[in-house]
């Protein structure tokens, strides 16, 4: 019998961690981030880590596991991820993986192998000389053009995972998406997959809303420590909720157009995080509004408790 995960997915402000630590208060459950930033130490405040309170006593995994300095790559959350089900099911538990990065989750739940495409290395380097001369936006339209697919899940400024997309198709004729397509979804686990999903406009203005409670919890102090510490060109620090911050400490804009910007850069990513469930996962979807989560949350626990049968 294969390992049963229930994974809970949807956009950023929606309310997966809360839902998260019902599902696993509900089913004797312990929670693994599904986020490729809650990863990182001292990273607190931009990313929306759950606090010791709102785990209400629930384990939770995949947090605090790396320094802001050091890089992180989906295929070893992949790895970590699914031992720790194997882990969790072994105490006789429920594996309960949320987040809202896709790309992470799914890879994880359906077993994509990484390794299966080398890089070709000639082709990536003339893609970095095109790079130079044309500049990021050009290279992101090329790649719009020819898997709209996978352009829709990376961000335009991410040259590094645009350049490997536009490599693969050039080497194999293949695009990511076929590539990723022809991998088989019958992984090592059985995944039940709740999303939540709210009105574009409510949405909106949580996000805005959150984005003003963590400049009032210190979002700029903890992004100023950051810098300080010399962390500016590192992975970590290209995340949303840090990387808008980072001209204002150079004094290239004020503080006003950098918490405007995040807000907006967020607003932008719960779009693309609903493009990405949408289209790539069997996702069981309910609607929730900011009068209705105990009423919801009690259909969803009662809902999974029979799709669990």
């Amino acid at each position: 019998m294969k390992p049963l995960v229930v994974s809970v997915v949807g956009p950023t402000a929606v309310g997966k961690s809360r839902l998260g630590v019902e599902i696993a208060k509900q089913f004797s459950g312990e929670v693994i981030s599904g986020d490729s930033m809650q990863i990182y130490r001292g990273m607190d405040i931009g990313t929306a880590k759950v606090t010791t309170k709102e785990m209400e006593g629930i384990p939770h995994h995949m947090i605090d596991i790396k320094n802001p300095q050091e890089s992180f790559s989906v295929a070893e959350f992949q790895e970590k991820v699914q031992s720790l089900i194997v882990e969790i099911t072994e105490r006789g538990h429920l594996p309960v993986l949320v987040g809202g990065t896709g790309l992470y989750i799914q890879a994880t739940l359906f077993n994509f192998n990484f390794s299966d495409q080398p890089k070709d290395e000639e082709v990536y380097k003339r893609l970095e000389e095109e790079l130079k001369i044309e500049g990021a936006e050009a290279m992101y339209a090329r790649l719009v053009k020819i898997d709209p697919s996978q352009a829709a899940k990376i961000h335009p400024n991410n040259e590094r995972r645009v350049l490997r997309a536009l490599e693969i198709h050039e080497a194999t004729g293949k695009t990511m998406s076929e590539y990723q397509n022809l991998q088989a979804e019958d992984g090592d686990f059985r995944p039940i997959i709740i999303g939540l999903e709210m009105d574009r406009e409510q949405l909106y203005k949580r996000i805005n809303m959150r984005v003003d409670e963590m400049m009032k919890d210190g979002l700029l102090e903890e992004v100023e420590a950051l810098y300080r510490d010399g962390l500016e060109d590192a992975q970590s620090m290209k995340a949303i909720g840090y990387k808008e911050f980072v001209p204002y400490l150079k004094g290239e804009y004020s503080l006003d157009r950098a918490v405007e910007l995040l807000k907006r850069n967020s607003r932008r990513y719960a779009k693309r995080q609903y493009t990405y469930f949408r289209n790539k996962m069997q996702v069981q979807w309910y609607e929730v509004t900011e009068e209705n989560y105990e009423d919801k949350f009690t259909t969803i626990l009662r809902d999974l408790a029979g799709m669990m049968q």
